[in-house]
């Protein structure tokens, strides 16, 4: 029986066991963590090889840059070479920075502010107003970069192929303020949504009043892949430039889920005109990034299609842990017609809708049990997810013997929190 059908002392007798049964967890003193989206251990003993013998006292580039010293502003070429295919740009449309593209992502925000972008006719700190567009449920820091620099949030829904296009369109069209939007086209966090042709397509195709509108496309998970037959989506810089847009797109992707969070390489890609216009604001700022580390990469992967392997070798670990929290959703959860969640193709996240008024109280349940969640809301503007539901699960960093033990946890505090809700009303 679904747990709508049962009577009202069934209801109070099934609230009461689930409550016990917290009880029971609370006593054991656990803490277990499902709250961010991190590697765990073994996912990072894959790159090793990198900090040992990847370079054994070779410092210089293949067109002889001594990557000790100073220069080279936009990155050495191999590391270049090495990113260009995976996110899909030329050879003068890519810049290679430090070891991470949300930084790299405040970085070109912070410039717009201050000093504009190409094509702005002012700094954006100079307009009476700057809003952007934020699809949700989506990245909590994105939306924590709008609130650093006071940019107002616009939250746009996110349907089963990417954000509602139709909203999109009318809003950019009718307001010069706008001036850009979120994505995450592969594998959206937290969704696991992968932007269908035609969700590419209209991006690219957009007509904004503001003459400086940007798309930042966050392609995060571009290879985090848990299934063989991986989705294709469309490349947006060929899109835009197609419907004669090449500067409305700007690329973020980094390593930071390939080599090392801590110590990877970031990467953005735009048409050559904005990577033109980003270097000349990025002069005075730094002289070059690390090109130790990029060699470092350059030599450990080799080649796209080594990225391609050794993300094989990141599957292996990570799958077995998506798989343990489905099942146990499907066998505590589905029956009982409460919930619903995410089947991710790949990506860091499950996406889990409980009841709509309960995701506090399921995150507040689990806590007191020992088991740490995002904060409910988070995935929304202003942490204000108007229908409480929303809750972002992170398989990838417990072990799967800890993972298990946090997913039964979640299950009961998703079912007190359902049953107590039947029950006020």
């Amino acid at each position: 029986m679904t747990l709508k059908e049962l009577s009202k002392a069934e209801l109070k007798s099934f609230y009461d066991e689930q409550m016990s049964l917290l009880e029971g967890f609370k006593k054991k003193g656990l803490k277990l963590d499902m709250s961010r989206g991190k590697p765990s251990p073994e996912q990072l003993d894959l790159s090793n090889e990198m900090l040992t013998h990847c370079l054994d006292g070779d410092h210089i580039s293949e067109n002889g840059v001594d990557c000790r010293n100073y220069g080279v502003l936009d990155g050495i070429y191999e590391a270049k070479r090495l990113f260009m295919k995976m996110i899909g740009v030329g050879r003068w449309e890519i810049i290679i920075g430090g070891n991470s593209s949300l930084q790299m992502m405040y970085d070109v925000l912070a410039k717009a502010m201050l000093l504009g972008v190409k094509g702005s006719e002012k700094p954006w700190c100079k307009l009476e107003k700057v809003k952007w567009l934020c699809p949700a449920p989506g990245y909590d820091r994105h939306f924590a970069i709008c609130e650093a620099f006071g940019i107002e949030m616009i939250t746009v829904p996110m349907l089963s192929d990417g954000p509602n296009m139709d909203m999109i369109e009318k809003l950019v069209a009718e307001d010069d303020s706008i001036k850009g939007v979120w994505c995450v086209p592969r594998y959206a966090n937290p969704t696991g949504v992968v932007y269908s042709d035609r969700v590419v397509t209209r991006f690219a195709n957009l007509k904004p009043a503001a003459k400086d509108f940007r798309i930042f496309w966050d392609d995060a998970y571009c290879v985090h892949t848990l299934e063989d037959d991986a989705p294709p989506i469309l490349n947006i810089l060929d899109e835009c430039k197609h419907a004669g847009n090449p500067d409305m797109v700007i690329i973020f992707a980094s390593t930071s889920k390939i080599s090392f969070p801590g110590g990877g390489v970031a990467i953005i890609g735009a048409s050559e005109e904005n990577i033109n216009f980003m270097k000349a604001q990025m002069a005075y700022q730094t002289i070059g990034y690390d090109k130790l580390n990029q060699l470092r990469h350059a030599k450990f992967f080799k080649t796209y299609e080594g990225i391609l392997e050794h993300m094989k070798k990141h599957r292996a670990i990570i799958k077995p842990k998506f798989d343990a929290v489905l099942e146990a959703l499907d066998r505590e959860i589905a029956p009982l017609d409460i919930a619903e969640w995410s089947r991710p193709k790949g990506g860091y996240f499950i996406s889990f809708d409980s009841p709509a008024g309960t995701a506090k109280r399921v995150v507040a349940l689990c806590k007191e049990a020992g088991v740490t969640l995002t904060g409910a809301g988070a995935t929304f503007p202003y942490g204000i997810d108007p229908e409480d539901k929303n809750i972002r699960i992170a398989p990838t960093y417990p072990s799967l013997e800890e993972l298990k033990a946090a997913i039964e946890i979640f299950c009961v505090a998703v079912k007190a929190a359902a049953a107590e809700k039947l029950l006020a009303e």
